[in-house]
């Protein structure tokens, strides 16, 4: 494929309406925000009332986001990112969750969630976190941002075996990828370090995966973790 062929892709790629799943054992609820999103240009693929059938359409329907909650019968939401988010899955979740509790808001970043949403939030502010979510942007409630980046830190602190950078154990990454890396672990958000590095935020987002799959690792926190525990965030 020639250069022009792949931007011709991309652009196309680019104008495609956001694939979305809700998820929620609520049914006015779940079918409002699903009609909602659907009327303003988001591509509804499934909706699902259970943790085990969710698990199941998420698989068929392939969307790009899914919209979680967490309090689901039959398979807890974290349970069902756990499942879906991982290596090789492009899927991005964002929790919408009648709970602002810090536990769950910690333990659904942990499971892979992208983001994190209280249900008091607008249908504007929804529109908004389901669009940043699907390009790997991470969107939490006001004042529940700083209390993931400080989990980050936390688990970063814990004990761990950490190879050194030139461990012929560790896979190298390429200087772009931890170039990357780096940024993300200071906090910056995909389109932010497309910004900064004058980059597409889908080339940040394919520097993100090379870099899990290099290191064997899920998600963002793990991510994280990593470039903390080396000290990537302070240079």
């Amino acid at each position: 494929m020639t250069k022009d062929m792949k931007a011709e892709a991309g652009a196309a790629d680019e104008q495609r309406p956001v694939k979305v799943m809700v998820v929620d054992d609520h049914p006015m609820w779940r079918d409002a925000v699903a009609r909602d999103l659907s009327e303003a240009g988001f591509e509804v693929v499934a909706t699902a009332g259970d943790g085990p059938q969710a698990v199941r359409r998420a698989r068929a329907a392939a969307p790009d986001v899914l919209v979680l909650d967490l309090n689901l019968p039959g398979l807890p939401g974290v349970e069902v990112c756990r499942q879906l988010v991982g290596a090789g899955s492009d899927l991005r979740v964002l929790v919408l969750s009648a709970s602002g509790e810090h536990a769950d808001v910690l333990e659904a970043v942990k499971s892979g969630a992208t983001g994190y949403l209280v249900k008091s939030a607008s249908m504007e502010e929804l529109q908004d976190a389901v669009r940043r979510t699907a390009v790997g942007d991470p969107v939490f409630t006001p004042g529940l941002a700083g209390l993931v980046l400080g989990e980050y830190r936390r688990l970063a602190a814990d004990p761990a075996p950490a190879a050194g950078p030139d461990d012929p154990a560790v896979p190298q990454l390429t200087e772009r990828e931890t170039e990357v890396l780096r940024l993300v672990a200071k906090g910056l958000s995909y389109r932010q370090v497309a910004e900064r590095l004058v980059i597409s935020h889908r080339t940040v987002q394919n520097h993100v995966q090379n870099t899990l799959g290099k290191l064997q690792l899920h998600n963002r926190v793990e991510l994280v973790r990593y470039a903390i525990q080396r000290g990537l965030d302070e240079e």
